[in-house]
């Protein structure tokens, strides 16, 4: 008889719940939305209590995932209630990606948090928008074939080592991370969706969608670095740089608001590939988990909150421009501590040259974060898009003093070391 501990049992109770909750839901919407937030709740405890070092990131993703949910309530969907539990399940997987040393569930995992995402790409006010869909799911299968085949050949070189399959199996991974998350130059798709698609659900895979790729990537990549790592890296450190400045010179010539989020995240996204390039020294790369992940929630509830007030046609003034205080780096924003630690570790690396690539594109980023607050910008009105970008603003303060952040994560990135 198969015996499941507590935890298994609450992550099994929240998966049922969200299940059912979202069969139901096509009828009555708002059992969907609470059935995702029970789910949430339960799934959050049971990882707690599963690896207690990971209360810090449950915390963020739980956030986040309640962020996207309530966003949801200002559209109109055409797969009503259904929509809550495909984010629900993304937040499920986020939450959980810490907690197993498998390489088949882990990648599994990133194949349940990007689908959902072809649906939800689609979704619009009172109809669906299939054009976008269709390039939007061409590229995603594309990175999703490419990380997949990647990854496998990279575990498969663990335990018969290989130099020439190390290579292959390291390009295919970092390029199909490349296109997933949109590192320029692979990112033809996200301006033209970025801007195509209806701004609610992109607030969803602008944000909570982004960060299981990169954890899982960090995660295959730590584990399998050899002898050859320190040569492969040279390629994530040259696309990473390519992206930073592809992403802010396309922003600061760009004048649609969903177009400038689109090449910020570009830019972002070279941020956060940079942290790949830290493996070659392992005792630093909790440095770099711990960067990477607060650049992601950095970026995550910069882009909720942006896209909200894109849809809700303007935002109270302060919050616009706390959120670009982070993404431009300003202490003791979240997005700071995220930029420091990338930095810092990048330094440990050696790869000085980087570092200064990404002080000097924080700098590009300014007058087009400013410009993207002062235009969207307005008086305080008491409506959900300002309660949501109060709520975002909230968690940009929380990382005051983010050692506590960085002690649990050096707990984390010692465990997931180990070999998958």
């Amino acid at each position: 008889m198969i015996e499941f501990s507590m935890p298994v049992l609450m992550l099994l109770g929240a998966l049922v719940i969200l299940t059912l909750c979202s069969a139901f839901s096509v009828k009555y919407r708002d059992l969907g939305f609470y059935g995702a937030i029970a789910a949430l709740i339960l799934a959050s405890a049971a990882v707690t209590l599963l690896i207690p070092a990971l209360i810090y990131y449950t915390a963020f993703v739980f956030a986040i995932g309640i962020l996207n949910l309530v966003s949801l309530k200002v559209i109109k969907s055409v797969i009503q209630g259904v929509d809550y539990g495909l984010v629900a399940l993304m937040a499920l997987v986020t939450l959980y990606i810490f907690t197993t040393h498998n390489l088949a569930l882990i990648l599994a995992a990133f194949v349940l948090v990007s689908v959902p995402t072809y649906i939800l790409v689609m979704v619009r006010e009172g109809g669906t928008n299939v054009e976008v869909g269709i390039k939007y799911i061409t590229f995603m299968v594309l990175a999703t074939v490419l990380f997949l085949i990647g990854a496998v050949t990279l575990a498969y070189t663990k335990n018969a080592f290989n130099g020439l399959l190390y290579i292959l199996g390291y390009v295919m991974l970092i390029l199909g991370l490349s296109i997933e998350v949109g590192v320029a130059p692979l990112h033809e798709w996200v301006p033209d969706v970025f801007t195509s698609a209806d701004p609610i659900p992109m607030s969803i895979i602008a944000s909570l969608a982004k960060i299981v790729p990169f954890v899982i990537a960090l995660r295959i990549l730590i584990s399998t670095s050899n002898s050859l790592t320190v040569s492969v890296t040279l390629f994530t450190a040259v696309l990473a740089a390519i992206s930073m400045f592809t992403g802010n010179i396309g922003a600061l010539t760009s004048k649609e608001h969903a177009r400038i989020l689109a090449y910020s995240t570009v830019a972002n996204m070279g941020y956060l590939l940079a942290c790949a390039v830290v493996i070659i020294k392992p005792e630093f790369f909790y440095f770099a988990l711990t960067g990477a992940l607060l650049m992601l929630f950095a970026n995550a509830v910069g882009k909720i909150g942006f896209f909200n007030a894109i849809k809700g046609e303007g935002a109270f003034s302060l919050t616009m421009y706390l959120l670009a205080f982070s993404f431009i780096g300003l202490p003791p924003l979240i997005g700071f501590w995220g930029k420091l630690f990338i930095l810092f570790s990048l330094v440990k690396a050696e790869y000085f040259w980087l570092v200064a690539l990404m002080v000097l594109n924080s700098a590009i980023s300014i007058p087009y974060y400013l410009r993207l607050a002062r235009e969207l910008g307005v008086g305080w009105k008491a409506n959900l898009t300002n309660f949501i970008c109060v709520a975002v603003v909230i968690i940009t303060l929380i990382t005051f003093l983010p050692d506590w952040f960085f002690r649990s994560m050096e707990v984390i990135a010692q465990a997931i070391s180990i070999a998958i």
